[in-house]
């Protein structure tokens, strides 16, 4: 059991004591001295001890895991029980009103005896539901429960009814014989504004009411996140000591996987430093942006097909828009089923962009990317890297060529290597001087079937 939930059902617990002895005492004394208002208030507080049950059974209850058949778990009970609390309260108050009402209208007096008796029974009384009252309410608080802050709520009344009932029997004490059953009517009345009070809080909590403001909180929370667009929906509903949810937010729908959960994980973080008593479902919506450029959708197209695709090529031409590109498809396929393939890849960017789009695919065979390959030997790295220098220092661009790795795959070369440039060069003209130094390097050595370079900026000291 956590220390919450024996915090709450230890403080159950002795309400139950505390409100039955109370009953007893005000009962006895006021069937002893004849006074309605104490008697009111012994009824009162005889449905607090039948509530004070009810909400220890509730409290152990609504501490249950979920389960099967409650996929939320069991935190609703303690507002079953509040609301079950809230018309007893109403209840008693109507017992009390018309009794009070009838004795008012009586003519004949009925005889009260305020003694000392009934004097030490309220006094003991308020002071009791005092200290259960601060009790209570600073669990309930701490907790966040319903059943327990309807129970310091039935305290409170319990204090201020026995207040009025003791300036009553004051009153009686000083020769104002009807001050006992006015006493009544400030006890029915105050009863009935408590079940209200109490009656709106559980109703709200069981039609699922959001918390007032709280989803304002959430929306700035989330909005600050970096990779939100926007929010899409903020869903709410209090559940014991908890409020859970589902919350939508909007992202690029170019952004990859990796990012989107990235990004989810970040909301997910700022709300529970935030609201740390929220817990909220959070789904990320694919959302098109207004300054998406065509390549972007181009490829994002693809990326749905699971397609590889290269050497895109946009153009703008008297108002319409054309896109070229290479299609990468396996060499084993048919020229029919290539083109299949190519065919359904066009209509899906034209659907994408607009039908008077001009889409051109290339279809070519797709690169074998996992080969089985053995380290060459030691020779041709030392002959690859001294045609790679003396390439790069004819034309003066690539420097330090160095981490050559030569190997062999059923008779071809596959070679991987660095080299230095400026920094400041554009990838434009560094790509431009490392494809002719491949080139010649190729014509050289036509058996070169992948060669990769990998060019780093030069470290200045």
């Amino acid at each position: 059991m956590t220390d919450i939930s024996t915090r709450k059902e230890h403080a159950a617990f002795w309400s139950v004591v505390a409100s039955a002895l109370l009953t007893m005492g005000k009962l006895v004394a006021g069937l002893l001295t004849g006074s309605l208002a104490l008697i009111s208030e012994a009824g009162h507080s005889l449905l607090d001890t039948g509530a004070t049950i009810l909400t220890y059974f509730a409290v152990k209850a609504s501490d249950r895991p979920a389960d099967n058949e409650h996929h939320f778990g069991h935190a609703k009970i303690e507002a079953v029980a509040a609301l079950a609390e809230t018309v007893l309260l109403f209840l008693l108050s109507i017992a009390v009103l018309y009794e009070a009402i009838s004795r008012l209208l009586e003519q004949e007096h009925h005889i009260v005896h305020a003694n000392l008796l009934a004097f030490t029974v309220l006094i003991i009384s308020i002071s009791t539901d005092f200290i259960r009252w601060r009790s209570l309410h600073k669990v309930a608080q701490e907790t966040k429960s319903y059943a327990l802050e309807a129970d310091a709520l039935h305290f409170a009344s319990d204090m201020i009814g026995s207040g009025l009932v003791l300036i009553g029997l004051i009153a009686v004490y000083f020769g104002f014989e009807s001050g006992d059953a006015i006493a009544s009517l400030g006890v029915a009345g105050f009863i009935s504004i408590a079940g209200y009070h109490l009656g709106k809080k559980t109703i709200d909590t069981l039609v699922d009411t959001a918390p007032k403001g709280l989803a304002e909180i959430i929306r700035k929370v989330i909005l600050d996140v970096t990779g939100v667009i926007s929010i899409d929906y903020i869903r709410l509903r209090p559940s014991g000591a908890q409020v859970i949810g589902e919350i939508g937010i909007y992202v690029a729908r170019t952004l990859a996987f990796e990012q989107v959960v990235r990004v989810k994980d970040e909301v997910g973080t700022a709300l529970r430093h935030a609201c740390p008593d929220v817990q909220a479902t959070i789904t990320a919506n694919p959302l098109a942006l207004n300054d998406e450029s065509v390549l972007e959708r181009v490829l994002l197209v693809a990326a749905r097909r699971r397609i590889p695709i290269h050497h895109v090529t946009v153009q703008e031409i008297d108002g319409h828009t054309s896109v070229s590109l290479d299609l990468e498809v396996d060499g084993t396929l048919s020229l029919n089923v290539a083109h299949e393939i190519a065919s359904a890849l066009e209509k899906a960017i034209a659907d994408e962009i607009g039908t008077a789009i001009e889409v051109e695919t290339h279809i070519e065979p797709m690169e074998v990317h996992q080969l089985s390959a053995t380290n060459a030997a030691d020779s041709w790295t030392q002959t690859i890297t001294i045609a790679l220098s003396q390439y790069a220092a004819r034309e003066g661009i690539i420097k330090d060529i160095h981490n050559v790795r030569v190997r062999e795959s059923n008779g071809r070369l596959l070679i991987n290597y660095h080299c230095r440039t400026e920094g400041d060069l554009s990838i434009n003209d560094t790509h431009k001087a490392v494809d002719a130094m491949e080139h010649s390097l190729r014509a050289d050595y036509p058996h070169i079937t992948r060669l990769v370079g990998h060019a780093e900026p030069i470290r200045h000291s």
